[in-house]
């Protein structure tokens, strides 16, 4: 279960552990769950995530499309070296915000 924090203009979700295709059903609903209960942006906090697999990029995705048609952002964040690669080799650093974690 993630740790979801609401501000007034952005929603924060933090899966703290890794987003694969085991977890992922879950995820997708409580990622849909914060899009839908805010009007704000949403920031998806990966600290603590050593893994994404393709299913789970598939959720990251489908937040950022659901944002998309109402015309909000998607930022993630915190995100380890090797997922960063990742993200930029499909360039969705290209579709939203995605932040490596400092280390």
């Amino acid at each position: 279960m993630s740790e979801i924090v609401t501000d007034v203009d952005q929603t924060t979700v933090k899966p703290g552990e890794d987003v694969v295709a085991s977890m992922a059903e879950g995820f997708k609903g409580e990622l849909l769950s914060a899009v839908n209960a805010s009007q704000g942006n949403l920031v998806i906090d990966l600290g603590g995530v050593s893994m994404v697999d393709s299913v789970g990029i598939g959720v990251i995705i489908a937040a950022y499309n659901s944002l998309s048609q109402s015309n909000r952002q998607l930022k993630v964040i915190n995100v380890a070296q090797d997922i960063y690669g990742l993200f930029s080799t499909m360039r969705l650093n290209r579709r939203f915000t995605v932040e490596a974690a400092q280390d």
